[in-house]
């Protein structure tokens, strides 16, 4: 059996679908060893993983995109902190090389050092993306924005120019600081994200058709579905037995972000309704959201026990949480705030299997109107989990990486 050594950002949204897709490699006699956040080291090794923390100084490196006002100024705040944390993620990760002899290498996709030091470490190694990297894919528009794809020469014309006038300027500092440090290891410079996102021999995308846009993506580019981690043993909490509503989910991020109004918002649109709000606070739960008749607040929650009995999720648009309710079949009413939101809410909206409501147009009576209509849109998410159980999902992603290790 094999060594595989897996390189995540402090991020418990990259991590969690990452684990699925080690918890399979595990599962098939390989030895798995994760560098992570220091917060999950102890559930990793619940897991059977032999994980340690990564540099704390990647950690204190901190997303501060939620301040930003607009969806280009937290695309430049992004980019600001990849930028800052990749000098680390380098030595970082040669030093783990140097620790566990992997024979074969999993990097977040938002570690820009951690794949410049596995491409340099000459290891058969692979780029895990739990969201929409930044692709150039003819027929997809350019990532950020959340444009609707468009056919025929104008959407060419038009993604073209969003390219040359947002992306490629956005880009700019990112590609400057990968540079530098494949300059420092020997490597090659890239002229731009998609060139330098294209140098992995595998990339994985935690997602599939109709919820993504079908196109060329390349032949290193593998959609292997949601990545979800294996679904809870055991009984339900006694608070979740005793709900006799519907239930309706809301999701908000993991990361700080301005999205804790969503939940007020969810809970006042749904007054009157015959369901029960769920809705978790990874981040925590501001002052005054509280539990309440036929609402459930919670930090932590496994979404796959409420989802088990939902009619609804209403999510701020991560793509783990979006994605994971559409799996079993579940509609979504998708509310972006910033990231990748804005092109997860645009990809549910065209798969036609939710709504979306920007953040910026939340309303009470019109997230009320959003969710109601979603609500009607069963068939649509049943395509869409169709579509995810056809890419073959973790065990399809394992048999890749094992025929990686094997070149």
């Amino acid at each position: 059996m094999a060594t595989v050594l897996a390189y995540t950002s402090p991020a418990l949204g990259h991590l969690l679908p990452m684990a699925a897709l080690l918890a399979e490699l595990a599962a098939r006699g390989h030895r798995v060893h994760l560098r992570t956040l220091a917060g999950e080291v102890e559930h990793a090794a619940a897991q059977g993983f032999s994980a340690a923390p990564i540099d704390a100084r990647i950690e204190a490196i901190t997303m501060d995109d939620w301040r930003a006002s607009n969806p280009v100024a937290a695309l430049r705040l992004s980019v600001s902190a990849f930028s800052r944390r990749a000098p680390y993620e380098v030595d970082d990760l040669r030093a783990a090389i140097a620790a566990v002899r992997p024979d074969g290498l999993l990097v977040d996709v938002n570690c820009w050092g951690a794949q410049t030091a596995a491409e340099a470490a000459g290891l058969p190694w692979a780029t895990f993306s739990p969201y929409t990297p930044t692709l150039d894919v003819e027929g997809v528009p350019p990532f950020g924005l959340g444009l609707r794809p468009k056919a025929g020469i104008l959407g060419r014309w038009r993604d073209a120019l969003v390219r040359a006038a947002v992306n490629r300027p956005l880009q700019r500092p990112a590609v400057a600081a990968i540079t530098e440090l494949r300059d420092r290891l020997g490597l090659s410079p890239v002229a731009s994200l998609d060139a330098f996102l294209r140098r992995t021999p595998m990339l994985f995308l935690t997602t599939g058709t109709p919820f993504q846009y079908a196109g060329d993506w390349g032949e290193n580019v593998h959609m292997i579905g949601p990545c979800i981690p294996p679904r809870a043993t055991g009984d339900p909490p006694s608070w979740l037995t005793a709900i006799d509503r519907p239930i309706v989910l809301v999701t908000t991020s993991s990361e700080q972000q301005n999205d804790a109004g969503l939940v007020s918002a969810a809970v006042a649109a749904l007054a009157d309704d015959p369901v029960h709000v769920v809705a978790t606070l990874p981040a925590g739960a501001p002052d005054g959201v509280t539990d309440r008749p036929h609402v459930t607040i919670r930090r932590y929650v496994d979404h796959d026990l409420v989802l088990a009995r939902a009619v609804c999720a209403v999510t701020h648009g991560g793509m783990g949480g979006t994605q994971r309710a559409l799996a079993r079949g579940v509609p979504v009413c998708v509310v972006p705030f910033g990231r990748d939101q804005f092109e997860v809410a645009r990809r549910a909206e065209v798969a036609g299997c939710g709504t979306r409501l920007p953040a910026r147009r939340l309303s009470v009576p019109r997230l009320r109107e959003a969710i109601h209509e979603a609500m009607t849109m069963q068939q649509g998410a049943a395509r869409v989990a169709e579509g995810f159980r056809a890419t073959g999902g973790v065990g399809r992603g394992a048999d890749l990486f094992e025929q990686l290790m094997r070149r």
